[in-house]
């Protein structure tokens, strides 16, 4: 990666190795980063990539808003209705 590079992850928290964040944060190899998800959750306290300067660490929330709680329920029910009626399902998982 270019050192201007900014990793954000908000999906799968094992798709990062944190531990070579870390690093690539320390030396420099990258500028930034800014993740929602970790391979364990919480984050561990004593975890180095909390003692980094530049990156952004949110306790798997960052999707929540006022707007988007209700549009997340309507989906999910929507999603419920479509499996009960034999459906193709939008969001398989």
């Amino acid at each position: 990666m270019k050192p201007t590079a900014i990793v954000v992850n908000t999906a799968r928290g094992g798709l990062i190795d944190t531990i070579a964040l870390t690093e690539a944060l320390n030396t420099e190899t990258i500028a930034s980063a800014g993740l929602d998800v970790f391979e364990t959750e919480p984050l561990l306290k004593d975890h180095p990539l909390r003692t980094c300067d530049r990156v952004i660490l949110t306790p798997h929330s960052a999707w929540y808003s006022e707007s988007s709680a209700p549009k997340l329920q309507r989906l999910a029910a929507e999603e419920i209705v479509r499996a009960l009626k034999g459906e193709v399902l939008r969001c398989p998982v």
